[in-house]
């Protein structure tokens, strides 16, 4: 279902409809379709121009109502563009009959994220994930796709007992859902394996999240030279990075980079990506990147808030990393505190502070002592390279000495060996 070759270099009309009785979410606003814009733009193509209709409610036929429908068609004709991308998600009939009215190809936001996604995935899973969504994008709107996908009307090859093409399609397109979620479990149960062996050697995961093109993969390359492409487009990073990061002598963490979020993105797209979402399940750290120069910063935290309510643990720590402040004029009234960092992640600004916030963040949650075990009590130390991250071992006179960075559970239970504090 790649659209690569119909939306690179292509001139766009971009059109939304704001009704009266959508949620919030469905809606589209000029901001809504500024992004839309961004969007093409990152899968190759130009916007001719932006349309947005005001209704109570959408038209049945066209969506947007016959009228609004010959607008686009004189604009299609004045700007030479040669494709309709509509802000809001389509049925496969009013695809059809939008197609049929302005003669030439119209695509929903749904159907452009996807487009991109298929672009920027690189990995196995990151292609597996895409066509899961890809499929599942497809699957509903079978019925409504036109004569194209049916070979009902007699002749030769379709008369007799056998399949529609459209319900030989259904059936190629189930039975591919079922292999890619069988694939993608598997890639889950290789990360289970990944994430015990993490929870064994007591190695803290510290996640980006964050609105698309908030930075995230540049703060990841500042702080591990993991030299991932960080270009200034929406989703140019798609396929999950994970680096170990030196935070301190006493701290050592995987950083791990996430698919960035964005508003109105579409629910199958969130199923898809869940065997790389899962991970903020299971991480002891948020790193909420947020973009200080976007417009609508605040509907966008808002939107990230949502999906991290939605995705991570409930008790999980998140720090605000505010990047690209050098873009701003006046950051004095800016948050500023311990959970809120403002930073240029390009120019390096601000990384020290952020790996201090870590190490104080995660060092409340874990602990750092030195134990000093007698020698009867030997079996700890295994215990402590199983399940802790130890830094030091020393064997001296009064038992072994162990400078370790372990859970509170662990903590509790051999506190009574903690060395005293020299006085």
């Amino acid at each position: 279902m790649n659209q690569n070759d119909r939306v690179v270099c292509e001139k766009a009309i971009l059109v939304g409809l704001n009704a009266d009785c959508f949620k919030p979410e469905e809606t589209a606003t000029y901001e809504t379709l500024d992004e839309l814009e961004a969007l093409l733009e990152t899968a190759g193509g130009t916007c001719a121009a932006k349309v947005l209709q005001n209704r109570h409610a959408p038209d049945p036929h066209s969506f947007i109502g016959e009228g609004k429908v010959q607008e686009i068609c004189e604009l299609l004709e004045t700007t030479q563009a040669n494709l309709v991308i509509f802000d809001n998600d389509l049925s496969p009939s009013q695809i059809r009959a939008l197609e049929d009215l302005t003669g030439v190809t119209v695509l929903d936001r749904s159907a452009l994220i996807l487009d991109i996604f298929a672009q920027r995935a690189k990995t196995a899973e990151g292609r597996l994930q895409v066509e899961l969504a890809q499929y599942q994008y497809l699957l509903p709107k079978l019925s409504g796709m036109g004569r194209s996908m049916s070979r009902l009307g007699g002749g030769i090859g379709t008369r007799g007992p056998g399949e529609t093409k459209l319900e030989t399609d259904r059936r190629h397109i189930r039975e591919r859902i079922t292999k890619l979620q069988q694939e993608l479990d598997e890639v889950r149960q290789v990360r289970a394996v990944q994430r015990e062996r993490r929870i064994k050697n007591s190695v803290p995961v510290v996640a980006l999240v964050g609105y698309t093109n908030a930075g995230k993969s540049t703060i990841l390359n500042q702080l591990t030279d993991a030299g991932i492409p960080a270009n200034n487009r929406l989703f140019d990073t798609l396929d999950t990075t994970t680096r170990r990061l030196k935070v301190s002598d006493h701290l050592e963490v995987l950083l791990s980079d996430t698919v960035g979020f964005i508003a109105k993105l579409p629910h199958h797209l969130i199923e898809a990506f869940q065997a790389t979402l899962e991970e903020l399940k299971y991480a002891d750290l948020l790193l909420h990147v947020i973009d200080a120069s976007d417009p609508q910063r605040e509907a966008h935290i808002e939107v990230v808030d949502k999906l991290i309510a939605k995705l991570a643990r409930p008790d999980v720590p998140v720090l605000r990393c505010y990047n690209k402040t050098d873009m701003l004029d006046d950051i004095s009234d800016f948050p500023v505190g311990e959970k809120n960092i403002p930073m240029c992640a390009r120019s390096g600004i601000g990384m020290d502070e952020l790996l201090t916030r870590i190490e104080e963040t995660l060092l409340g949650v874990l602990h750092h002592t030195v134990l000093v075990l007698p020698y009867s009590e030997g079996g700890v130390l295994e215990i402590l390279h199983n399940q802790a991250q130890v830094l030091r071992v020393d064997y001296i006179a009064e038992g072994i000495e162990v400078e370790t960075i372990c859970s509170d559970e662990l903590y509790g239970r051999y506190r009574k060996f903690e060395k005293e504090p020299e006085k």
